[in-house]
């Protein structure tokens, strides 16, 4: 069963603090327990998921007071809980898309295309088609499709707080038609008058930058989960949990957003760029 890669993280990480408030080590507890070390080590770093049962067991070796027990063993039934994401299992093959749903803030520099979330669905097209040339026609749609829906999942109901810094690159890099990238320019726009959206536009004249090495991204869960930084690359994902690394890549985020136009005028020159299509 494919279990949910953010709660499971949570999970763990309160299942190593309960144990460590108690000094006991990963031998001692497993030795209580009747399990082997191996086993309560998989629950403590998310390799694995424990039972409601095991849950309850680890609760009451450690004397943990009802009300965390049982929001512990509620936790762990949350583990099995499935997202709209895994109906698209043959689509996303990592575990980005549902960090990024659980987020309550995304920072993101886009250097070389418009983030995903702010795509149409032409413009996406163009460019899953030209990422997999080789997919048939069902494939294409499946992943467009998936595409549109963490869109909207993202951006409908309870929408996060988005601060996007994205490269005067992007905004006239040609994809597909003329038309494709005016309507993509519109759907910025648009995106732009949203509260839960900040977008800034990093110029060509400002000059060699900190964003040179390639897009990424930083999540925020509140008090719930620590941040999480994330990059893409042709070899795959890369996750950043060290707090070193992900302050590292919120300053370097700081500093694009400080050397950005601000949104009022990234907002102006979005709609400059568009009126080149008229």
């Amino acid at each position: 069963m494919k279990h949910s890669t953010v709660r499971l993280r949570r999970l763990s990480r309160e299942l190593r603090t309960l144990r460590a408030a108690t000094e006991m080590t990963t031998e001692a507890a497993a030795e209580q327990l009747g399990w082997s070390r191996s086993k309560l080590n998989r629950f403590e770093t998310g390799k694995g998921a424990p039972t409601t049962a095991d849950v309850a067991a680890i609760c009451h070796l450690y004397c943990v007071a009802e009300s965390t027990t049982e929001a512990l063993v509620q936790l762990t039934r949350e583990v099995a809980r499935r997202g709209w994401w895994t109906a698209y299992s043959d689509v996303f093959t990592g575990s980005y898309v549902e960090f990024e749903a659980a987020a309550k803030e995304i920072l993101h520099w886009a250097p070389l295309l418009v983030p995903g979330l702010l795509q149409t669905e032409e413009y996406a097209r163009e460019i899953i088609q030209a990422g997999h040339p080789d997919r048939s026609d069902v494939e294409l749609s499946r992943r467009i499709d998936a595409r549109m829906q963490r869109k909207t999942s993202l951006l409908g109901a309870h929408p996060v707080v988005l601060h996007i810094v994205i490269a005067e690159y992007v905004l006239r890099y040609p994809v597909g038609t003329p038309d494709v990238m005016a309507r993509q320019l519109d759907e910025i726009l648009q995106a732009i008058k949203q509260p839960n959206i900040t977008i800034q536009v990093l110029p060509m004249a400002a000059g060699v930058h900190g964003g040179t090495e390639g897009a990424f991204s930083v999540l925020t869960f509140g008090d719930e989960d620590p941040d999480l930084g994330y990059a893409e690359c042709p070899a795959g994902e890369v996750y950043v949990e060290d707090l070193g690394q992900i302050q590292q890549l919120k300053l370097n985020f700081k500093r694009l957003a400080a050397t950005a136009l601000s949104p009022e005028d990234s907002a102006a020159f979005v709609a400059a760029v568009r009126s080149e299509y008229d």
